[in-house]
């Protein structure tokens, strides 16, 4: 059984700006959801979804590690499944190499859960994010 999303893409920018729409609140809102995300290790937030049928469109994380601007890991805790999130930006010529592992996906959902935030996550790697960077 797959546990783990791990996707990569490649922006025709430099990492910093990569590292901004990554780490500003504002920009993240855009591109993924409304938060109260601040860059700081320790720092706890809730990203908010649209809510659906039992259950409330919370998801509670915290920054456990941040490398600006190189890596950023928080968790993702929602519907009652704790994961971690994981960030790596690599300066490559011509731009900066994104890559993206959501991991920790258990119980009988896990498979589920991982089919469907990987098309979720590819869809917003591939229009929204590189649209916040323009």
């Amino acid at each position: 059984m797959q546990n783990r999303i791990e996707l990569e893409q490649t922006y025709s920018f430099p990492a910093e700006r990569v590292w901004r729409a990554l780490t500003d609140s504002e920009a993240i809102a855009r591109w993924l959801m409304p938060n109260d995300f601040h860059p700081k290790v320790g720092h706890k937030f809730k990203f908010q979804a649209k809510p659906a049928p039992g259950w409330d469109g919370v998801i509670e994380s915290e920054v456990i590690e941040l490398d600006e601007p190189r890596k950023l890991v928080y968790t993702w805790n929602s519907r009652g499944m704790s994961t971690l999130v994981t960030w790596t930006l690599e300066s490559v010529p011509g731009g900066t190499r994104l890559l993206l592992q959501h991991t920790g996906f258990t119980g009988p959902e896990a498979a589920f859960a991982v089919s469907n935030m990987g098309s979720g996550w590819q869809g917003i790697l591939e229009t929204r994010f590189p649209a916040e960077l323009r």
